[in-house]
């Protein structure tokens, strides 16, 4: 299914600017959608997921109307917020029965081969019987994928989905959004560049809710070829006159040094390297970009 979004804005009560004019269109396919904190991605995640409305905008999943017909929005949906609450006293299995009746599905059988399968694929089965209260912040999240993937939904929107888990379960997630199947468009938003590098054939960034870039991050990358350079930098005083005088990407600190990358036509002079271009460098050279103008 398409996604398409036109137009979008959205001004909070207090006045923050969450989306202005954004437009979108996200294909069947996993698609990252990048930005800072604060940059406009979970109230983009929420107006697609229904949950508020913008000041203006459209958006259209196929021929269904988003805004005007949440219901049919609903029933293909599967959404995992930031930020979701657990019955901390009601076991995986439990829980999930109920939010499968919650979703429309009343035949036993049926319902429960659904739930076996998805805590089989969560990897949850041997605790499905467990208090959702004792669980990790791990296997909350695969929990939180497990409800969202109920009743075979043709869109699914995970925000935010690997912050705060430790590198094991943050693979374990991973390897569970990439094997959801081809023909469901999965939008996964996040400030972690390498959970798109690894997962998502096409991918947007956005910053104060514009859009700054769409397209493949092998595109991106290859744009960048021959135009990323990297030194150290022995002096505070120098990185200040790198900073004034190019396009400065990044710094990393190495044996107390400053490692910078800087995004230059040619070489910036004496001691830079070529090196590959990342993902890494794309996102925050847009940054970059974006704070300049």
């Amino acid at each position: 299914m398409a996604l398409t979004i036109t137009g979008l804005s959205k001004t909070y009560p207090n006045g923050v600017k969450a989306l202005k004019n954004l437009s979108l269109t996200v294909g069947n396919c996993m698609f990252g959608l990048l930005g800072p904190n604060g940059a406009g991605k979970s109230t983009l995640m929420r107006t697609i997921a229904t949950l508020q409305d913008p000041d203006a905008g459209e958006i259209h999943l196929d021929e269904i109307d988003v805004l005007k017909d949440k219901t049919a929005v609903r029933k293909l949906l599967g959404y995992l917020p930031q930020e979701f609450g657990v019955y901390p006293k009601i076991s995986a299995v439990s829980m999930l029965q109920h939010l499968a009746v919650m979703k429309g599905i009343t035949n036993k059988t049926e319902r429960n081969q659904m739930v076996d399968a998805l805590l089989n694929q969560t990897n949850l089965w041997s605790a499905r019987k467990k208090a959702l209260g004792t669980y990790s912040g791990g296997m909350k999240q695969r929990f939180g994928i497990a409800q969202a993937l109920l009743a075979d939904p043709k869109l699914i929107i995970v925000d935010e989905p690997t912050a705060g888990l430790d590198p094991a379960e943050r693979n374990r997630f991973l390897n569970l959004l990439s094997s959801i199947g081809s023909d469901v468009t999965v939008i996964l938003s996040t400030h972690i560049v390498e959970d798109v590098r690894e997962l998502c054939p096409r991918m947007a960034i956005i910053a104060n809710g514009q859009l700054l870039l769409e397209g493949a991050p092998a595109e991106a990358l290859e744009a960048l070829k021959g135009k990323i350079w990297s030194k150290v930098v022995a002096t505070d005083d120098e990185l200040r006159a790198l900073e004034a005088n190019f396009t400065l990407i990044s710094t990393h600190l190495a044996a107390g040094l400053h490692e910078v990358r800087i995004y230059a036509e040619s070489s910036p002079g004496e001691g830079f390297l070529p090196v590959a271009s990342s993902l890494e460098d794309v996102y925050f050279l847009n940054l970059a970009r974006h704070a300049q103008n």
